[in-house]
């Protein structure tokens, strides 16, 4: 099985477009089953967060997966695959998992280093896992690559680049101290962006959330207060900024909601705040668009490049670990089947030489298992090293053939002493 990785992203779409295939919630379920269920896909999970969507998928058929997986992302966003389909990246084996590291290092994102994309893979890897939709292979990719992540934000000082939407679309309110602030929602982003305020001189913090306990425990952490949705018109008559990020999937700010001269921050796909409130006058509108169009944490440092030398380090090192892996089962036929020559000649000998004593048959025994282990034992070692080589597969393939070797045999893959 291959690994594919089929999306879009703020690098190669409009967040217009972004906008319309975002899934959350129940739709993000719904995708995630539709492509798994598909024929040519064995293992799926979804990355969708605010400046991309992409799809992880593995196949043995690479055509039919993507022509499938790119269908069911114009069905369940509504748009036409004509309209979506330019906009798409396709990254397959290598590439895909290339792909995968840098994503989770920041180095795909819209503020480069951002340390929000680690979490958000890993909630995509755990509802994979509880929708029963990865499997081994995924699940392994997946866990070195948040390893990866990790990594690059401990080792490097990737995270001083970037630290996240919220400070880049902070970076264009002005000065903050002594400002009053409303967060609508209370999900991660919505708990960075209080603690970001709070880091800012803002005390003032009011939050707004759906579920009302939700909303108390990220106002209490941050010394502020906590208000039901219903209470949002209200709230935006005193509030100085506002940011919001609900994944609600409808407009819960509207030009006639605001009476007042305030900075919004939309950090939600699709948008919480209609886009229309520009033409209030005194309301500035920043969104993931202006985000990007401004440039703010774009510029890439020299942490930067030492994160993608680290991701090209952890790229050889786990590819060469998976070519490795793939001649395993074929050193454990061989071994196997020579373990099993061994027995046999040993049985024929004893039945030749009945009166043999135990002790020589015990010293008989030891030695023809050492000759034939000292045999195997270079050609096996040096078969892993050449597979981790460009077409090592082909040595493990010659083993095979020379030796009538089946590693899918159930004798070929008892455990064995390698």
């Amino acid at each position: 099985m291959s690994v594919l990785a089929i999306g879009l992203s703020h690098r190669t779409a409009p967040v217009a477009l972004l906008e319309r295939v975002s899934v959350t919630g129940d739709a993000l379920v719904k995708l995630l089953h539709d492509v798994r269920e598909d024929p040519s896909v064995a293992e799926a999970m979804v990355v969708s967060t605010c400046n991309r969507v992409e799809v992880y998928v593995t196949v043995d058929r690479f055509h039919a997966a993507v022509t499938a997986v790119s269908r069911l992302l114009g069905v369940h966003s509504d748009v036409p695959v004509e309209e979506l389909t330019p906009h798409l990246y396709v990254h397959y084996e290598e590439r895909a998992v290339e792909h995968l590291f840098s994503m989770v290092c920041g180095l795909d994102s819209m503020v480069v280093g951002e340390g929000q994309i680690l979490g958000q893979v890993r909630q995509a890897l755990k509802l994979g896992q509880r929708q029963g939709t990865v499997g081994a292979v995924l699940n392994e990719l997946v866990q070195q690559a948040l390893r990866v992540g990790k990594r690059a934000h401990h080792d490097t000082g990737i995270d001083k680049h970037g630290a996240s939407l919220v400070s880049a679309g902070l970076a264009l309110a002005g000065e903050l101290t002594g400002r009053r602030a409303l967060v609508v929602g209370a999900g991660s982003m919505s708990s960075l962006a209080a603690v970001t305020l709070v880091r800012a001189g803002v005390t003032d913090i009011v939050v707004a959330n759906r579920t009302y306990d939700r909303g108390v425990r990220l106002a209490e952490s941050v010394g502020g207060r906590a208000v039901g949705f219903a209470a949002v018109a209200d709230e935006l008559a005193g509030a100085d900024i506002v940011i919001t990020c609900t994944g609600a999937g409808r407009h819960l700010i509207t030009p006639g909601m605001l009476t007042r001269r305030a900075f919004l921050l939309d950090l939600a796909l699709p948008h919480d705040i209609d886009p229309a409130v520009r033409e209030v006058p005194g309301i500035t509108l920043v969104d993931l668009e202006t985000i990007q169009e401004s440039g703010i944490g774009s510029r890439e440092g020299d942490a930067v490049q030492t994160v993608r030398e680290l991701v090209a380090e952890e790229l050889r090192a786990y590819l060469d670990s998976e070519r490795a892996a793939k001649v395993t089962p074929t050193v454990v036929a061989l071994r196997s089947k020579a373990a099993g020559v061994v027995e046999s000649e040993l049985g024929r000998l004893l039945m030749r030489v009945p009166d043999l004593d135990e002790r020589a048959r015990d010293e008989v025994a030891m030695t023809v298992r050492r000759v034939v282990d000292k045999l195997l034992h270079e050609p096996t070692v040096r078969v892993k090293q050449l597979a981790t080589s460009p077409g090592g597969d082909h040595y493990a393939e010659a083993l095979r053939e020379l030796f009538n070797l089946d590693p899918k045999m159930p004798e070929a893959v008892r455990e064995v002493e390698l």
